[in-house]
């Protein structure tokens, strides 16, 4: 049957269409099944939209406030915010357009619909069928299989109370497709995409207030980056409610206004704007995918998985955010690799989560990877830290960012890097550096004796691992 597959993989997001590029560059005749548009969540709904955005905020926020001071006369500055959301457009519509061309490169079969496993068939030696209900009004697929992943992703989560109309009551999803900008926004949630929307609509001109029941923004950070990135958006003009019980039954909508109660302490407070985004993090998607048909392990909504990603059905695997665990693009990416090389039965140490980067795209941007100082800390592990900041960085004050800094945490036993964590000017693209030091377990004076060119931004990671010792140059 032309329908018979090595493997099948339920759900075309980073993960999905990445396990399906190595199973096709490894031989296996391979098929994904994507209710709706390849690249997921990541290229469709989030990473590469909201950076997008992001980036129309920045250049906003330097005509407008930054660009005097470089000597440049803008004269009076507005903002397009079509041609923002037409330029986001026009990005992910070029690497979905690459995507697919990847799709028929490697010989990938792509089936547009809602899939379901049925188990096995009676009709077939292989281990495991799916349907796929077509978007296109055709009879259903049936496909036979020898392998399945599911990388069926994740969506929004709201509150209980909370009812989300993407008009007023925004999900991430909601704020990605608004046509104009409100004048002001209420923002549930200090976790990554809630900073990073704040830090947007900020640099936008939107009025921005911040809530969240923790007393930490960005409360899987190092407390110091954390506190940088808080008191950078507050000096700006972001409001912060933190520590604070938010009353979801109070939410009352009017014509132009959304208002919600929240409590810090005994003190009861209001807030009121023209719009509330809801942002508390991402449940899985595993309805109506067919679990029942299988012996896979449900826990808190997560598919369950051994390290090799296989479910208590062997020739079923799980990858990204639908195992829960971290959250990430990259992550789901190299999930699906190392699943794919199982199958293939090619043998490769598994993930060391310690060892995964993760970045916040805000202004300042954070980024990290390792433990956090606390947690080292809280491991019973003696450290030693090397921080430097970019004002004695050239390159930064050339930028004319240079707010923030570079901090390692080293076992003082071992001289081992437990961890990185960066605040400041492009820091997102410099962590990969400390990750590959921290893979290849390189300790601060293997980073010091690197040369790093000049003037660079780079140079402050070379700095920071001299400063370990106390030996910084240029501090």
């Amino acid at each position: 049957m032309s329908n018979e597959y090595d493997l099948v993989i339920l759900g075309g997001g980073t993960g999905g269409y990445v396990a399906a590029i190595r199973a096709a560059q490894l031989g296996l005749k391979t098929a994904i099944v994507e209710k709706s548009k390849l690249g997921g969540t990541c290229l469709h709904n989030g990473c590469i939209p909201s950076k997008a955005m992001l980036k129309s905020a920045e250049v906003y926020r330097l005509a407008r406030e930054e660009a005097d001071e470089f000597g440049v006369k803008t004269g009076e500055v507005s903002l397009d915010f079509p041609q923002v959301q037409k330029r986001k457009n026009k990005i992910v519509d070029q690497l979905h357009a690459g995507i697919q061309s990847l799709m028929k490169k490697g010989k990938i079969d792509v089936f547009q619909g809602k899939g379901r496993i049925l188990g096995a068939s009676i009709f077939s030696p292989m281990p495991g069928t799916i349907s796929v209900e077509m978007d296109n009004g055709q009879e259903n697929e049936i496909l036979l299989l020898k392998n399945l992943i599911i990388a069926t992703g994740s969506k929004p989560k709201t509150l209980p109370g909370l009812d989300i109309d993407e008009q007023q009551v925004l999900t991430s999803d909601g704020a990605l497709a608004m046509k104009a900008l409100p004048a002001s926004i209420t923002i549930i949630g200090g976790g990554v995409i809630g900073i990073e929307w704040a830090s947007m609509l900020n640099d936008f001109g939107v009025k921005v207030t911040v809530l969240d029941r923790l007393k930490q923004i960005l409360a899987t950070e190092d407390r110091e980056v954390a506190l940088t990135v808080q008191k950078a958006l507050e000096k700006r003009g972001v409001t912060f409610a933190l520590g604070a019980d938010i009353k979801t039954d109070t939410l009352q909508k009017s014509t132009d206004s959304v208002t919600i109660s929240y409590k810090i302490g005994e003190d009861v407070q209001s807030v009121s704007s023209e719009k509330l985004l809801v942002s508390v993090g991402r449940s899985p998607v595993t309805d109506d995918i067919g679990l029942q048909n299988t012996d896979i392990q449900v826990e808190n909504g997560f598919i369950q998985t051994a390290k090799t990603y296989q479910t208590k059905d062997q020739h079923i695997y799980a990858i990204g955010d639908v195992i829960g665990g971290l959250q990430l693009a990259h992550v789901a990416e190299h999930e699906g690799l190392f699943a794919v090389d199982h199958i293939a039965g090619i043998t490769r140490d598994s993930i060391d989560y310690e060892l995964v980067p993760r970045c916040v795209y805000s202004f300042p941007e954070t980024a990290a990877v390792g433990l956090t100082e606390q947690q080292a800390k809280n491991s019973g592990l003696a450290v030693k830290i090397g921080k430097f900041p970019f004002k004695a960085n050239g390159k930064a004050l050339v930028n004319g960012h240079s707010d923030g800094f570079v901090k390692i945490i080293v076992d003082q036993q071992s001289n081992d890097i437990l961890g990185v964590h960066m605040v400041g000017p492009h820091v997102t693209d410099l962590i990969s550096e400390a990750g590959l030091a921290m893979v290849l377990n390189a300790i601060p004076w293997e980073v010091s004796t690197t040369i790093h060119p000049h003037p660079t931004l780079s140079e402050a990671f070379s700095e920071a691992a001299l400063a370990v010792e106390g030996l910084a140059i240029h501090m």
